[in-house]
Order: C-alpha cells, then sequence, then structure tokens
C-alpha cells in the first residue's frame, strides 16, 4: 500500500467518524472497507498499472465520503472531497480527475464504459455476489427509514431487490463474472424462494409482518446485543487488569515485609527505610484504586408502581428489582413488553448506565496505572539516592 494510499484511508476513517450522521448504517465506514477489500480481490487478478491501482484504491476510499454532507449528490460531494485531499497532497490535475471520474462510474444510473469504470463499479456493487448480501440489504433497508426517505415494508423490499438484481444490475468485470455471479444467482434464488412463500402463505405472512411490527426490528436487535457485548468485554478486560495491578502490588508488598522489614533494624541498611516506605505507600495506594475500580454499586433492589409506569426504572438491570417479589416484578415486565417503545427505552438505558459504569472503571484503572508507575519511578530514584548518599 502507498503512503498516499495510507493516508487516504486514515483520512476517512476520521471524515466519517466525525461528521457522518448516526442513521448511516449501510453508507459508512464498514461499506468504504468492504468495497476496498472487494476492490483488492478484482486488482490480484487483473493486469493494471501501479498508478491505475491507486487510481482505483483512492476512488473506493473516498466514493461514499460525499454523504457527510448530504445524500443529494453525494457522489459530485465525494468529488469535491476526494480533489481537496489530493491537492493537498500534491497529485497531479491528471490523477485528480481520473479518481473523480471513477467516482462518478458509482453511480447506478451510469453505465461505466471505461476499464477502470467498470472496477469500482463491480467492487461497489459486489455485495451482490457475496453471501453477506441479506445482512448488507437489510441495513440499507432500515437506513432509509431511519433517514425518513422511504419506509419499505419486507415484501415491498424484496420484491425491489428481484427487479435490481434482474433488470437494474450487471457486472462488468471478467473476475466479477467467474467468482460473484454463482453468489448473486444463488441470492437471486432465495429471494424469489421467499417472495413465492409471500404469495402462497399472505394469510400467515400478514400475521408474522404483525407478530414483527410489535417487536424491535433484526437489526436493530443486532445493534444492541453487540454493543452490550462490547460493553460487557471492556469491563471484563477492565476488571483483569484490575486484578494483574492487585497481584503485582500484593507481591511487591509481600516481598518488602517478607524480606526488607526484617533488615531493616540493622544500623547498616536504615539509609533503606525511607525508599522501602515510599514503595510501600504507592503499592498500598495502588491496591486501594484497583479495589475501587472493582467494587460493585450498592442498589436499593426496589422500584415502585409509579416508576414503572412513568418509565424511570430500569427492569433490565438486576440492581432494581432484586429485592422485590416475583409477582410485582412479573407485573412490571409485562408493562414493559406491552409496548415496543419502552423496550427500546429499557435497553438504551442499560446500555447507558452500563457505560457510565465503564468509564469509571476506566477512570480509576487509569488513576491506578498513574500511581504505580510513579510509584516504580520515585522508588528506584528514592533507592538509588540511599546507596549513594545515605549509605555511609
Amino acid at each position: 500500500m502507498s503512503q498516499l494510499i495510507e493516508k487516504a484511508s486514515a483520512f476517512v476513517f476520521e471524515l466519517l467518524k466525525k461528521e457522518l450522521p448516526d442513521n448511516f448504517i449501510y453508507h459508512n465506514y464498514t461499506h468504504t472497507k468492504r468495497v476496498v477489500k472487494s476492490l483488492q480481490e478484482i486488482i490480484d487478478h487483473t493486469e493494471l498499472s501501479e498508478e491505475e491501482k491507486e487510481i482505483l484504491l483512492l476512488s473506493a476510499w473516498f466514493h461514499d465520503t460525499g454523504y457527510v454532507k448530504g445524500c443529494e449528490n453525494h457522489e459530485q460531494s465525494s468529488v469535491e472531497i476526494a480533489t481537496e485531499f489530493l491537492l493537498a497532497n500534491q497529485c497531479s490535475a491528471e490523477k485528480i480527475e481520473a479518481v473523480g471520474k471513477c467516482i462518478m462510474s458509482t453511480r447506478f444510473d451510469v453505465c461505466p464504459t471505461d476499464k477502470l469504470g467498470k472496477i469500482i463499479r463491480d467492487a461497489d456493487a459486489s455485495h451482490f455476489g457475496k453471501d453477506y448480501f441479506e445482512e448488507a440489504s437489510e441495513f440499507l433497508r432500515l437506513e432509509y427509514k431511519l433517514q425518513s426517505r422511504k419506509n419499505y415494508s419486507e415484501k415491498e423490499w424484496r420484491k425491489i431487490n428481484i427487479k435490481l438484481f434482474t433488470e437494474g444490475h450487471e457486472f462488468y468485470t471478467d473476475y466479477a463474472l467467474q467468482n460473484w455471479l454463482p453468489q448473486k444467482e444463488k441470492n437471486l434464488f432465495e429471494l424469489i424462494e421467499k417472495q413465492k412463500k409471500d404469495n402462497s402463505k399472505q394469510d400467515i405472512e400478514r400475521l408474522k409482518a404483525q407478530i414483527k411490527d410489535e417487536s424491535p426490528e433484526r437489526a436493530i436487535q443486532s445493534m444492541y446485543r453487540v454493543t452490550m457485548q462490547n460493553h460487557l468485554k471492556l469491563s471484563d478486560i477492565a476488571d483483569t487488569k484490575a486484578n494483574i495491578l492487585l497481584s503485582v502490588n500484593a507481591i511487591i508488598i509481600s516481598l518488602i515485609l517478607s524480606n526488607l522489614i526484617s533488615k531493616l533494624d540493622a544500623s547498616s541498611n536504615k539509609h533503606l527505610i525511607i525508599p522501602s516506605l515510599i514503595l510501600t505507600i504507592f503499592s498500598v495506594v495502588s491496591i486501594i484504586f484497583a479495589i475501587l475500580s472493582t467494587r460493585p454499586n450498592i442498589t436499593s433492589g426496589k422500584f415502585t408502581e409509579e416508576e414503572v409506569t412513568s418509565r424511570k426504572v430500569n427492569l433490565l438491570f438486576f440492581g432494581n428489582f432484586h429485592k422485590m417479589p416475583f409477582e410485582q416484578f412479573k407485573w412490571a415486565i409485562g408493562e414493559t413488553i406491552q409496548d415496543k417503545t419502552h423496550i427500546y427505552e429499557a435497553m438504551t438505558k442499560d446500555l447507558y448506565y452500563l457505560g457510565v459504569v465503564l468509564h469509571q472503571k476506566y477512570k480509576l484503572l487509569r488513576i491506578t496505572y498513574n500511581i504505580f508507575m510513579t510509584g516504580i519511578i520515585v522508588s528506584v530514584f528514592a533507592f538509588i539516592f540511599a546507596f549513594i548518599f545515605l549509605k555511609n
């Protein structure tokens, strides 16, 4: 990877991280990385010059950056952002023009005619021939809904995709035709099979759709599930780090007590009293802060009916109900699951307060590491000073 490509990938990551709205759950950095990966597949199996490879990779990184300025004419906005970046990095006018042309080739209403345009177009639409097509398609449908652009039902979305597969999309490069077309045909077959079930079992599907409307959608469920898993992993990491510090400092104190303390009575070792005391104090303080970072908070474990009806209590956290009778807890859960919005609020509260706890843990953990590091440094210098200036 050239230095310019590395700069471009870092620039795009920071740009999308800071400026892309949260409701872009499909056209985001993950999609961009997938396009770059698919493009690299084609590049590895196509005869191209180094200049052409660089143009294509730059186009892939920048092709959806225009969404930070809005959905309308985002390709043109992407060209403007790419142009500004390339000018800042002293690229030639020819390269800037070629990158802009490739980006504009990703428009679905444009039929690419040149080699580079066909390659970038296949990379951008590679999800049609990938096994993650269903997941990507669902995120795109949900993105339209979150942005209030379109609100397609699953049945409508499936019909649109079938039409897109059969009439609106085609692969252009030899690599895509050989390697991605079979999976595209498989994805189309699965869509058609599901559409047949839609048509043959309308009453059952209507009931399923009604049930589905009353529960959180899959994409939103996935978002909450993945975020919760990440929070719990971070919490486990914090606890592990705290345990490491506890063990290390406990060993240090044990060594001081067993080996040093008994020898400090001797007049020849009195110069070691202050350094040993410094090391012991810093180790004890480190242990205290490590314990604070892992110490659980005590909660009341009770709630009132008013708190449930006014949605002020989070029943997904055991600390809010562990002292309540089962019948009252059962009633409260029943109140919660009657409203889909209430479920979202409960999960959001759970994530939020878990995040607050994580912040406190990592804040105390950082303080603990700083104390431990400072203690080690100060103690070493104290021992050196004692040996040089105080020994005699």
